[in-house]
């Protein structure tokens, strides 16, 4: 089963008076992957939009009728976090102080070439497919606390997806191969989900059990069955009648419990430890394994028969490090539930350094990324580290970029740490604010409040 790549297709509003610049406009829109909704009104583009809308909104400030700036208020009183780019005349710095100040995402001047906004309406579309994904994980935090979500859009995870879709709904028992914090349990419990099952999910890590209660743990046991069993106790597989058993780690197996497993699970049927009634079970299995139990089997160290049983369905995690387009929305996921945990703001943080944490191997997986995340949220995150990351993803370029795109790391940093203010963020570089102006230009950068005086 494969699924072929593709780019995704984004929304975006345009709103523009003039038919032969709308129509330049649109096409380049078009290029840059959007479908584009062309307005000659901020009436007409008004009847388009809604506090979900999914995309961008570029607007001309001088409009028939209502201005572009009336727009922007409209639509900062209706989603404050919808991105606009607002088009400016040549020169024009008070207008767009103002739709800075006003809550503009980014201004573009006239004229303007074409990969200025392209490259603007892409970050902005980025920043509006974090803040939507925000939205709809805290809701579904709140509705479905316990179950874990399957994040990511890349080929990679849409197959384990499509998987879960088609194989959720089966009764068939399930083998989830991954490294150490690729998501396994999390995959289990999407599956668990897709079954419709309505009893328990019960989760069991092998390697975790010490050898001399497995069987108990496992299957069960009666009282009497050794000296400290003083009364009856229902195994895992029995518990979870009616609902879907997680066998982490089923590597770590003692080979003796694997030959007994596996004759439940052909059987469906299974003895307590000291018993000898046959009790039927009614659930779903599903194993996960970090090893390749072919190979362990050829080795004598996992039953053939056994892998062979549990392993049907095959489903394969990849590693972060074959999905590093996903880690900028892992990394938004992960940071806001630890906002949430620790009563924390959510911190930003740079496209360089989102380059450079994309660029790392991440040997402990999503487990380490969401550690990472944890880190980031409570301010004890080893900056030197951080910065060494962000950096490394720049190594090979030339000395003139790495210095643009160090000096844009900083600046963003300072003006983060001013809340958008550049009157702030220019007294604490020890820049002028003409000078840190002009870099924001140069550098693309959005500022929020204090862009006074023409920033002289």
């Amino acid at each position: 089963m494969k699924l072929e790549g593709r780019l995704p297709v984004h929304e975006a509003i345009l709103i523009e008076d003039e038919q032969a610049v709308r129509m330049a406009t649109a096409q380049t829109l078009e290029l840059a992957g959007f479908r584009v909704h062309a307005c000659e009104s901020a009436e007409n583009a008004l009847a388009l939009l809604q506090s979900e809308f999914p995309g961008v909104v570029v607007t001309d400030v001088r409009l028939p009728g209502q201005s572009g700036l009336d727009l922007l208020s409209q639509l900062v009183a209706m989603d404050a976090d919808l991105p606009v780019i607002v088009v400016t005349g040549h020169g024009d710095v008070d207008m767009a102080v103002e739709a800075m100040r006003a809550g503009a995402y980014d201004f573009i001047e006239k004229p303007f070439a074409a990969e200025r906004l392209m490259e603007t309406v892409r970050r902005a579309q980025e920043k509006r497919s974090l803040v939507l994904e925000n939205r709809r994980l805290k809701a579904a935090w709140t509705s479905h606390p316990d179950m874990p979500a399957l994040i990511g859009e890349s080929v990679a995870i849409e197959r384990v997806r499509m998987l879960i879709r088609t194989v959720g709904p089966t009764t068939v028992d399930i083998l989830i191969n991954g490294q150490t914090g690729t998501g396994k349990e999390v995959v289990a419990r999407h599956l668990h989900a897709a079954s419709g099952r309505k009893g328990p999910f019960v989760a069991l890590n092998c390697g975790a059990l010490p050898e001399s209660v497995f069987e108990s743990e496992i299957f069960g046991h009666e009282a009497g069955a050794f000296t400290s069993a003083q009364k009856r106790r229902i195994g895992k597989l029995e518990y979870a009648n009616g609902g879907t058993v997680f066998l982490d780690e089923i590597e770590t197996m003692p080979l003796a419990l694997q030959v007994k497993l596996l004759r439940v699970l052909q059987e469906r049927k299974l003895e307590r430890l000291g018993g000898n009634e046959a009790i039927s079970i009614d659930c779903r299995v599903i194993a996960a394994s970090k090893a390749d139990l072919l190979e362990l089997s050829t080795q004598g160290r996992f039953r053939e028969d056994l892998y062979y049983r549990i392993g049907v369905v095959n489903i394969e995690l990849p590693r972060l490090a074959e999905r590093r387009d996903d880690i900028p929305l892992l990394l938004a996921h992960f940071v806001q539930g630890a906002a949430i945990r620790y009563q924390r703001p959510v911190p930003g943080w740079t496209q360089a350094q989102i380059a450079g944490w994309q660029a790392r191997d991440w040997p402990g997986n999503v487990r380490e990324l969401r550690n990472f995340a944890d880190r980031l949220v409570l301010g004890v995150l080893d900056q030197a580290g951080a910065a060494s990351a962000a950096s490394s993803a720049e190594s090979d370029l030339a000395l003139p970029q790495q210095v643009d795109a160090y000096e844009r790391m900083v600046i963003a940093d300072a003006l983060a740490a001013s809340e958008g203010n550049v009157a702030a963020t220019a007294d604490r570089l020890g820049v002028p604010k003409k000078t840190l102006y002009d870099k924001l230009k140069k550098y693309q950068l959005p500022a929020g409040r204090g862009m006074d005086d023409k920033a002289s």
